[in-house]
């Protein structure tokens, strides 16, 4: 699955965020670690904004603050601020009036739902512990397949 880069810089900055409670980071700040331009980032941060996701603070050493609940908000509620909740839906021409293109639509239909499923069940708190374990070393994947399959979060 790919995602627009609004949408990894607003994950990225919930996760930064996420990681301080209590405290602001500025946009310059939170841009310089990930290499973004502050415009592009403050647009972002605008849009997270008015989600109520986060929260800005006026003055001198303002910044933002997560104002989300850490336990509760999704990757999903992130990723739907920017990405279209539709994009499979869209329609493909004469391709899906064949048996083919219809089974096609069917399983990448199926490929979104099991994306969406999964998204909505990993809390910002659930990746802030896959973060701080992949900083400590502790987060590698095995080369196993089966670990493998399971992906970064099981334990």
């Amino acid at each position: 699955m790919r995602l627009q880069i609004s949408t990894q810089l607003a994950i990225f900055a919930a996760l930064e965020l996420a990681a301080r409670e209590g405290q602001q980071l500025s946009v310059a700040d939170i841009g310089e670690k990930y290499g973004v331009s502050s415009h592009h980032l403050a647009k972002v941060m605008h849009v997270m904004g008015r989600a109520g996701l986060v929260r800005s603070v006026r003055g001198a050493g303002g910044g933002y603050q997560f104002s989300g609940n850490a336990r509760r908000t999704t990757l999903l509620d992130v990723v739907q601020l920017f990405e279209d909740a539709n994009s499979a839906e869209q329609d493909s021409g004469a391709a899906d009036a064949t048996p083919e293109g219809q089974a096609l639509r069917q399983v990448l239909s199926e490929i979104d739902d099991i994306a969406r499923a999964t998204l909505g069940s990993i809390t910002i708190a659930t990746m802030r512990k896959l973060v701080e374990r992949n900083a400590s070393g502790n987060g590698r994947q095995p080369k196993t397949g089966q670990q493998r399959q399971r992906g970064p979060l099981a334990s």
